[in-house]
């Protein structure tokens, strides 16, 4: 922890704010919420808030608008290209999981825009999905727009507290115990992604198996 909040102040401000913006406008503008660390990004610009190398609210504004925006590019992607976009070879193997979003949008409709923001899969594609199905963009604008100041002011608040809180340990019991707690609280999360990806994998092997043609009998 001490080494990653290092790192971090080494970075000129401008990057911070400039890197965590991308990172969370990308997550949600070109699907791949499974791949680039919107959530992570956002937590991190919490941690250099925390330690007055970002302001929080400067932080929290951008992360929120970067989210927001990043959906509305997914959206009208989904809208003008959707059929084709989810008929690409790269969301072969998650199959499962689409058909499950999809599923979830005609249920739910602006709902699960606003609470697929919180699942990184949901996240990522979820805009594109609602554009595909030809939401109406002030319906889907409105619950967009909710889901993105939830989400990022929880997530940049979350880093934020996470690296004020580590450090009233380091000043109260040193510095290697405060670390030691850190990496503990990681392995913690790490597990906890362990075990969600497991879902995942369960929840695609059933689809496989659900969906695998009936072969022809002679």
């Amino acid at each position: 922890m001490n080494s990653l909040l290092h790192r971090i102040l080494d970075i000129a401000p401008v990057w911070v704010y400039l890197i965590v913006t991308l990172l969370v406008f990308a997550e949600d503008a070109i699907f791949v919420g499974f791949v680039i660390p919107g959530e992570t990004a956002a937590v991190l610009g919490g941690v250099a808030a925390s330690q007055g190398h970002v302001v929080l609210g400067v932080m929290i504004v951008l992360v929120v608008a970067a989210a927001i925006i990043g959906d509305s590019v997914g959206y009208e992607v989904g809208k003008h290209v959707g059929p084709r976009l989810l008929q690409a070879k790269m969301l072969d193997k998650h199959r499962g999981r689409l058909d499950k979003a999809q599923d979830y949008l005609a249920r739910r409709g602006g709902w699960a825009v606003f609470l697929g923001r919180f699942t990184a899969f949901f996240r990522a594609m979820m805009p594109a999905l609602a554009g595909t199905s030809r939401m109406p963009y002030r319906r889907f604008l409105i619950f967009n727009a909710a889901g993105g100041i939830v989400w990022g002011t929880t997530f940049v608040v979350l880093g934020y507290v996470a690296g004020q809180s580590y450090e009233r340990v380091a000043k109260a019991v040193g510095r290697d115990i405060a670390i030691a707690v850190a990496v503990i609280v990681v392995l913690g999360l790490i597990v906890w992604k362990i075990r969600e990806s497991r879902r995942e994998k369960a929840f695609e092997a059933e689809y496989e198996a659900t969906h695998e043609p009936a072969h022809e009998t002679d």
